[in-house]
């Protein structure tokens, strides 16, 4: 297997799980205020939303790099 290809399916395996899941999440913590040794602490979680074309861009794009013949 040659490079274009595995990179093929990493980028079918990528968009098929953005069409999928539509996003992730994460939880961000921050410092609020710090007074001696005492720390106050906040988390927040924000989420990452992927378009529906970068997911469908993805396949389609994995599936020309697998499928289509590479230079010789």
């Amino acid at each position: 297997m040659n490079s274009t290809r595995i990179i093929g399916i990493v980028l079918i395996v990528a968009g098929a799980l953005a069409l999928v899941y539509r996003g992730f999440s994460y939880t961000d913590e921050e410092t609020a205020a710090k007074v001696g040794p005492l720390e106050l602490k906040v988390e927040q979680q924000e989420h990452v939303s992927i378009p529906l074309w970068a997911g469908i861009l993805a396949v389609v794009g994995g599936g020309a790099l697998v499928l289509l013949p590479g230079r010789r």
